[in-house]
């Protein structure tokens, strides 16, 4: 079962936005960010700058996808 996206602020570069993710995806960004020694502001940058023209909540799910596929 999934739950309802939470909005969260995150500032990217001096700018605050915010990012609608389901509490999984949130948790399991945060644990990324943890495990590579970053604030999850600090990765929201990275992830930011090679998105292209997806949505920054889209972007950050995929990432999670890819980063857990690679760890399987």
């Amino acid at each position: 079962m999934t739950t309802r996206p939470e909005k969260h602020s995150l500032t990217l570069q001096g700018h605050r936005t915010s990012v609608s993710l389901e509490p999984e995806f949130w948790t399991a960004f945060i644990k990324a960010a943890k495990e590579d020694g970053k604030a999850i502001n600090e990765l929201a940058v990275e992830i930011d700058e090679s998105r292209g023209d997806v949505g920054l909540a889209s972007a950050i799910r995929v990432w999670i996808l890819k980063r857990l596929q690679s760890d399987a």
